[in-house]
């Protein structure tokens, strides 16, 4: 035999079982993909309060400047004191002017509280309270998954489908590559 065919025949020998080893070795390796068995999508909810203010009509009574209604207690017992007089003689006229004084004075005093009640006056007041508004934020995703016959479960930034990638090392890639 000749030598360059001899060293072909062993080059060739080579190359066949380097390329059996290769294919072997891609299909006794680890897997490429873990098989997806359920993703499960993790809400956050996110509370947030705001201010809200609103224009509103208030009645107020006005300040009282006659606080023992002393004005009206006056006015009613001398008009009373003066139709009482009108009333009787003698001794009756000065028991009915009495009297009179009496009852006009308690009445120009109710006459005047109920005056005063009604005294009142309308403004706007601007009211605020706070409220919460809620909403739900997508926080991740809880991923169950099948690799080399054993489940796992992880949580991942997106969804990935129905198959999870596998590194050169044996790990999930649990990234999603940004291109």
């Amino acid at each position: 035999m000749n030598k360059s065919m001899l060293v072909g025949a062993v080059l060739g020998a080579v190359g066949v079982t380097a390329g059996g080893a290769v294919a072997t070795y891609k299909l006794v390796s680890a897997p490429e993909y873990a098989e997806v068995l359920a993703v499960q999508p993790v809400k956050e909810t996110i509370k947030t309060p705001r201010e809200v203010c609103q224009d509103v009509t208030v009645t107020r009574q006005k300040p009282v400047q006659d606080q023992h209604r002393i004005a009206g207690t006056a006015i009613g017992a001398v008009v009373g004191g003066l139709l009482g007089n009108q009333v009787g003689g003698g001794t009756g006229k000065k028991i009915a002017t009495v009297a009179g004084a009496v009852g006009g004075g308690y009445a120009g005093n109710k006459v005047q509280e109920n005056m005063q009640a009604s005294d009142t006056y309308t403004t706007t007041e601007r009211r605020c309270n706070t409220v919460t508004d809620t909403s739900e934020e997508l926080v991740g995703y809880d991923v169950k998954y099948q690799l080399d016959g054993k489940v796992g479960q992880v949580r991942m930034d997106h969804d990935p489908g129905r198959q999870i990638p596998v590194g050169d090392d044996g790990r999930l890639v649990l990234t999603q590559s940004v291109q």
